[in-house]
C-alpha cells in the first residue's frame, strides 16, 4: 500500500475542487488542476508550508481540528470525512499502536446475528468478516452462491474468489466494481500491519498481479454500502439484485442482503429455493 496515502488523498481531493466551487475567482493562466495549495491553506486557515509538509508525507499528525477545517475548506462528504481522519490516524503517530493492537477477524457468529439470519430466508444474505471471509449464510444465500463458485474456498472468501477464480468474472457482468468495492472493504476494515491481510495482499499480487495490486496501491475510497449488480448465474439465468450492507464495527463484520429488483428475478430465486413464485417480493429504487 501506498506509504503516504494521507497526503496523496488531499492532494488529489485539493485538485479535484474548482475555485468556483468554493466562492473564489477563476483568474486566467491556472496551471494547477483544482485548487492551489495556497488556497486550500487560506480557506483551512493554516500555512502553505504545513500544507505542502502534509502532502508529502513530511508531517503526518494533523490534529483533528486541522482534518476538520480541511474538509470544510474542500466541502468533503461525511464519507471522505471519515476516511481523511482514518488515513491519519493509521500513518500518524498511531501507527506503531495501530500495529500492536490488531486483532484476528473474527470467524464467530453471536446467537442473535444467527437468528436475525435465520429471519431473513429465503432471501440471500451473508455475514461477511474484515478480510472478506464468508462467516455465515441463509440457505438462500447458499443456494444462490454454491453453483457460482463462491463457497468453494476454505474458508470460502469473497476477494481471494472474484480474483482467483475464473468463474467470477464470467458470473459478473460488474465485476471491476466488484473488485473494487471488496479491496476498498479490505483497505478500510482492516489495518494494513495486519499479518494475515499482509498475507493475502502478498498471496493475490503473486497469483494475477496488476487487477489486485493496482487496486491495493491506489487512493483509498470508502466502499459502497448499497447498490445494484447482475449476476449470469448458471442454474437461475440472469439475476438483477440490489444489496444493502449493515456495518456490524463491534464483530468487524458486515451483513449483506440481497434482494431481487424485478419480478424475474424473484421468481428464479424462489425456484433456486425448491419455493412457489412469490416468497421473494421485488423491491427497485
Amino acid at each position: 500500500m501506498n506509504d503516504n496515502e494521507l497526503g496523496t488523498f488531499l492532494r488529489t481531493r485539493r485538485e479535484a475542487v474548482t475555485p468556483a466551487e468554493v466562492g473564489l475567482p477563476v483568474g486566467p493562466r491556472r496551471r494547477t488542476p483544482g485548487l492551489r495549495r495556497s488556497e486550500l491553506a487560506t480557506l483551512a486557515g493554516i500555512s502553505v508550508e504545513y500544507l505542502t509538509r502534509l502532502e508529502q508525507g513530511r508531517d503526518r499528525n494533523p490534529s483533528p481540528k486541522v482534518l476538520a477545517a480541511i474538509g470544510d475548506a474542500l466541502h468533503l462528504p461525511t464519507a471522505d470525512r471519515l476516511l481523511l481522519h482514518r488515513l491519519a490516524k493509521e500513518h500518524g503517530a498511531d501507527k506503531e499502536l495501530c500495529h500492536t493492537v490488531t486483532a484476528p477477524p473474527v470467524r464467530t457468529v453471536r446467537p442473535t446475528l444467527r437468528a436475525l439470519l435465520d429471519r431473513l430466508e429465503p432471501s440471500p444474505a451473508v455475514l461477511l468478516n474484515s478480510m472478506g471471509d464468508i462467516v455465515a449464510c441463509t440457505q438462500g444465500y447458499e443456494r444462490y452462491a454454491r453453483p457460482l463458485g463462491l463457497l468453494d474456498g476454505d474458508p470460502p472468501n469473497m476477494v481471494r474468489y472474484l480474483f482467483t477464480d475464473d468463474r467470477a468474472r464470467a458470473f459478473h457482468p460488474g465485476w471491476h466494481r466488484l473488485a473494487d468495492e471488496q479491496v476498498a472493504h479490505l483497505r478500510n476494515e482492516t489495518s494494513p500491519h495486519d499479518p494475515q491481510v499482509v498475507a493475502l495482499a502478498e498471496e493475490l499480487t503473486a497469483a494475477v498481479g496488476a487487477p489486485f495490486s493496482d487496486r491495493l496501491a491506489a487512493l483509498p475510497v470508502m466502499p459502497a454500502r448499497f447498490g445494484t449488480e447482475l449476476v449470469d448465474h448458471p442454474e437461475a439465468g440472469r439475476l438483477r439484485l440490489s444489496y444493502e450492507t449493515l456495518a456490524l464495527p463491534d464483530e468487524g463484520q458486515r451483513l449483506v442482503v440481497h434482494i431481487p429488483v424485478d419480478e424475474v428475478t424473484a421468481t428464479a430465486l424462489d425456484r433456486l429455493n425448491g419455493r412457489r413464485p412469490g416468497a421473494l417480493r421485488a423491491v427497485s429504487g
